[in-house]
């Protein structure tokens, strides 16, 4: 049995709903394309991290890659903490604690592109 080729999508930016993300105050997201736009294998998603705003530590069941588009901010990732800025490049893996703060006046923005399917998130404490 073979598997059915997706079919070719465009979302317009005036299409994607941006929603805060419960667990950080400041962070919100958007999903650009994922499976409900018939992405088979992998959703690619925007998120804003406002002036001020923390993302606590936790761990995802998959792994991210994600593309720094705007701002400068502190990612934690393990035991490191790295200032990233438009145009930086991350990998986190599965299972890897990270957490983001922005001590910047301005926004930080990235894409984020993580496997279809469950994406459990445990906070760490």
């Amino acid at each position: 049995m073979s598997e059915q080729s997706p079919t070719p999508a465009v979302k317009r930016a005036d299409e994607i709903d941006y929603e805060p993300v419960d667990a950080a105050a400041g962070l919100s997201k958007g999903v650009l394309i994922g499976d409900s736009d018939g992405a088979p294998h992998f959703a690619m998603r925007r998120f804003t991290l406002e002036p001020g705003a923390e993302v606590p530590s936790h761990t995802n069941a998959v792994e991210h890659e994600q593309y720094v588009l705007s701002g400068e901010y502190v990612v934690g990732i393990g035991d490191e903490e790295h200032t990233v800025s438009a145009g930086d490049s991350l990998l986190i893996p599965a299972g890897v604690p990270h957490w983001y703060r922005n001590e910047g006046d301005e926004a930080g923005a990235f894409l984020c592109a993580v496997p279809n399917g469950d994406d459990t998130i445990e906070l760490v404490e």
